[in-house]
């Protein structure tokens, strides 16, 4: 299961391990398809990796903190920094490549 962040559990859910975070919105058509890809890494990944989803219409400010112009973005974290950055859409193998050089 995808936890969807806000601005006020954002920093707490990505603090310590590796997280990818999804940026969205429900009106993206890309977005939409890269949806059951990040909720099947999520149930794959469980234990070894956060992977948690923002909306963009809800959340503009973290859109823009993490500079987000263009979505599907996702970003990969570590211990709450940000190491990598993917826009469009990312097949499940090169996200669970990118989590697993990371773990």
């Amino acid at each position: 299961m995808t936890v969807a962040l806000t601005k006020d559990n954002f920093e707490s859910s990505i603090e310590s391990g590796v997280s990818v975070v999804d940026f969205w919105a429900p009106w993206c058509g890309p977005c939409k398809m890269q949806l059951p890809i990040v909720e099947e890494l999520s149930a794959e990944m469980e234990g070894q990796a956060v992977i948690a989803k923002v909306n963009v219409d809800e959340e503009p400010e973290l859109a823009s903190k993490f500079g987000v112009m263009s979505i599907p973005t996702l970003i990969l974290f570590k211990d709450g920094q940000p190491v990598d950055k993917m826009v469009g859409l990312q097949s499940k193998d090169a996200l669970k490549s990118k989590i697993l050089s990371q773990a």
